[in-house]
């Protein structure tokens, strides 16, 4: 498999995946909405990372690996790696917190988090992916 293929794979991952996050906002599941927006740009930026031929971490954050290989991506993706690599570290701050809860102050997630959470991290997470389906473009695959 090529990393084009597993690139597109990816993406194509994170494409239905944003599906089922703007399905948990209609229903008002605001954390499930964050939690499954994390996923989806976790995985288009994997997508992209390989794309252009990095072997993609075993992470959830992959902003550090996004700054460090930023020089295989084309001038104009290059440009908004700053925005993509901050959106992916705060959507990563997330993860846990959206599945499991404050355990601490016992909380469950349902409680943490609001509409605009929900709205904000669907929006970061399709601009997300948006950039990493332009790298996908540029390499000349759908």
């Amino acid at each position: 498999m090529t990393n084009a293929e597993l690139a597109r794979g990816l993406i194509g991952e994170a494409t239905e995946i944003l599906r089922e996050a703007q399905g948990y906002l209609q229903r008002e599941a605001w954390n499930l909405a964050v939690r499954r927006s994390q996923e989806a740009a976790e995985l288009a930026v994997k997508g992209a990372l390989r794309g252009t031929g990095v072997e993609v971490p075993r992470v959830h954050d992959v902003s550090a690996a996004l700054r460090e290989h930023g020089d295989r991506f084309p001038s104009d993706l290059r440009a908004e790696i700053p925005w993509v690599a901050d959106a992916v570290h705060r959507l990563s701050r997330e993860r846990e917190r959206s599945l499991y809860g404050d355990e601490q102050a016992g909380r469950p997630p349902q409680t943490l988090y609001t509409r605009e959470d929900g709205h904000r991290a669907l929006e970061e997470a399709q601009r997300v992916h948006a950039w990493a389906q332009r790298l996908l473009d540029a390499l000349g695959g759908r």
